[in-house]
């Protein structure tokens, strides 16, 4: 059978590797981003001087053969869904027996005067890491649009290289539709403690070409302040790419497919950030565009095609991210306002860098998530407590064995 999967990010390499443990089926990979997967995530570091690309490969080049892998670089235009054929911008055609749509996301874009112009740019692809690299020379000021992760990210890089930089956060406090009120406080004080222009409640409005070259050199926010820049960075979210797929295939704001990971066709299934759920489990969003989930997608599609019928199951939320030197973990049901049946216990250091937030449940005083800021919690143990549903008491009691501090570093818990 001959299996094609568009898209090698962390859910079609997953998808992959999984159809091969499981089969000798014929499988390529086809993308237009990179020559080989690389980790997303250590985009940063590579401008940041921390990483080179090819640090960020978990694979040597020979593993793809070694495997049997096949990898097409390319741009897909248009797909034949009824006759099996992906058509590529160059005039070349490839058939396949089985698809899997593993096409990411890309960064949202809203409609803003001059939006397209040269220097703006979001930070999702290896693309958009190039741009920041061109026009990171000579720049005497950034501005970043989102308070949301890719910002935070965005910021830090130009920061390492003493570039200034404007934040501008819609929100009255940062990403304060998923942190509790204390937790985006305390990174309100970091930001702006790191030298960092953060500007809340502050939208854009425009993006200026006052030298009529084609490039961005200033924006206009909707209070009516123009701020002089070389480049914006625009990190208001991201959203399914799938818009040269949206002909013969059923589609809301991702692919739909079903807990199998089915599309509309039979033979196509869809994986990763470019797909949407149809039937989501409790307290799970639709689509879920973070690295684990696009993993444990891989992994079931591939099963799947293989005819060992899985079905998604997604396990406990987590996630996790810096914010600057601020670590910051969450497991299970932490939401940025507290539900009525829900209590809360908190603990913040003196330093106010540092904070452990754990939620119960009101009537059974069962912990139900934890949010750890600038301290390191076992991931095995919180989801252990939260599974067997233990009280708030025995978890505080026991709190040290979810310690994750490295050896020899100072302990907080």
């Amino acid at each position: 059978m001959n299996i094609v999967i568009i898209g090698n990010g962390i859910s079609g390499v997953t998808c992959a590797r999984w159809i091969r443990k499981l089969s000798k089926h014929h499988i390529t990979i086809v993308s237009e981003e990179s020559d080989y997967f690389f980790s997303r995530t250590a985009l940063m570091y590579i401008y940041m001087g921390h990483m080179r690309l090819q640090d960020t490969q978990p694979y040597e080049n020979k593993f793809w053969k070694q495997n049997k892998i096949n990898l097409q670089k390319g741009r897909v235009e248009t797909i034949d869904f009824d006759a099996q054929v992906l058509y590529f911008d160059n005039g070349n055609e490839m058939a396949y027996d089985k698809l899997v749509l593993a096409t990411g996301s890309k960064s949202n874009k809203f409609g803003w005067k001059g939006q397209d112009l040269d220097g703006v740019h979001g930070l999702y692809h290896l693309q958009d890491l190039a741009a920041m690299e061109k026009h990171s020379v000579g720049l005497k000021r950034g501005v970043i649009v989102g308070g949301g992760l890719i910002g935070i990210e965005m910021a830090e890089m130009f920061h390492s290289r003493h570039i200034p930089v404007t934040f501008l956060v819609r929100e009255n406090s940062f990403w304060n539709n998923i942190l509790p009120p204390e937790e985006s406080e305390m990174i309100n004080r970091h930001i702006l403690e790191h030298g960092i222009d953060l500007r809340l409640a502050a939208e854009l409005d425009q993006i200026l070409d006052e030298n009529e070259d084609g490039k961005a050199d200033a924006v206009f926010t909707k209070s009516g302040e123009k701020i002089d820049c070389g480049f914006v960075g625009l990190t208001v979210g991201v959203s399914p790419n799938i818009d040269f797929i949206k002909q013969g295939i059923q589609t809301n704001r991702g692919i739909l497919v079903n807990e199998f990971l089915q599309t509309s066709h039979q033979n196509v299934y869809a994986i990763g950030d470019c797909a949407e759920l149809q039937n989501p489990q409790e307290g799970r969003r639709s689509i879920e565009a973070v690295w684990y989930t696009g993993r444990m997608m891989g992994e079931t599609a591939a099963y799947n095609i293989c005819e060992k019928q899985v079905p998604y199951q997604p396990q406990l939320w987590f996630n996790s991210a810096k914010f600057l030197d601020i670590e910051y973990q969450v497991y299970g049901d932490i939401q940025a306002q507290l539900p009525a049946h829900q209590g809360t216990w908190y603990k913040e250091h003196s330093d106010g860098k540092k904070a452990i937030r754990i939620n119960f449940d009101k009537a059974t005083n069962a912990v139900i998530g934890f949010n750890a800021m600038g301290i390191r919690l076992r991931h095995e143990v919180c989801e252990k407590w939260i599974l067997e549903k233990r009280t708030l008491d025995f978890v505080l009691q026991n709190l040290q064995q979810a310690n994750f501090d490295p050896e020899l570093f100072e302990k907080w818990i």
